[in-house]
């Protein structure tokens, strides 16, 4: 039985790949950094609740500890992320960046990733098949933010594709450092949900279908890449 951890997973991307991997027979902890919400999503599924706040080490080393004492981790999906826009959802370009902003995104989006994954390294690496899925962005690929023409070259923020670019590049070295398992950031697209104000073009059963490809891949698949639903994507 394969278990897997999915960090914010009551609603969105998080909770349709909760879904889909309790079908393919994993056994699931939704996330979530508020309980109720969290028990409720789980209740709904038929999977199992943990309490957890990517940017709180106290949540997070519970979390461990409890997942660990009810058997360990074998797939880890670092999916919990968030996107600061101003009023009337409009995202903050450059002009009104401030490093507070900057700071609040990459204490969830890149330092999360980290804590939650250096809590779980321990229990992933007692699995005889870890795998860690890295939710990043096509904004995270500076080719494609720097082609002109494209929707990624037009999107005007800073603070949000700066914290998936580095998602990326912790992904590949902490892929290099742990080369017995596999270590992938994936784009779900741009997806409708609460983090971008529900305009995205695709359904959550659209963007999640790279996110359960990559956590349901075996030890001879890839690691320290970078994918959507159609394949390789460039950094």
């Amino acid at each position: 039985m394969t278990t897997t951890l999915i960090t914010g997973a009551n609603k969105g991307l998080g909770f349709e790949t909760a879904r889909r991997l309790l079908a393919a027979g994993h056994t699931v902890w939704i996330g979530s950094r508020d309980e109720e919400r969290g028990r409720r999503a789980a209740e709904r599924l038929g999977a199992r609740a943990v309490q957890l706040d990517v940017t709180d080490e106290t949540s997070v080393q519970a979390a461990a500890k409890l997942i660990e004492a009810e058997g360990g981790l074998d797939v880890l999906v670092n999916n919990a992320g968030i996107e600061a826009r101003a009023a009337q959802n409009a995202v903050i370009g450059a002009a009104d960046l401030t490093a507070d902003l900057m700071r609040g995104t990459f204490e969830t989006n890149v330092f999360g990733l980290v804590r939650v994954t250096h809590a779980f390294l321990p229990l992933l690496r007692r699995s005889a098949a870890p795998v860690v899925v890295n939710v990043s962005s096509g904004l995270a690929s500076l080719a494609g933010v720097s082609t002109p023409g494209t929707p990624k070259h037009a999107y005007p923020g800073v603070a949000y594709p700066a914290s998936k670019t580095a998602v990326n590049m912790v992904t590949v070295q902490y892929a290099k450092a742990f080369p017995a398992m596999r270590i992938n950031a994936v784009e779900p697209g741009y997806t409708a949900t609460d983090l971008n104000g529900n305009t995205g073009h695709q359904t959550v059963e659209q963007g999640a279908e790279i996110i359960v490809r990559m956590a349901q891949i075996g030890p001879d698949g890839p690691t320290g890449g970078f994918f959507d639903a159609e394949g390789v994507l460039p950094w």
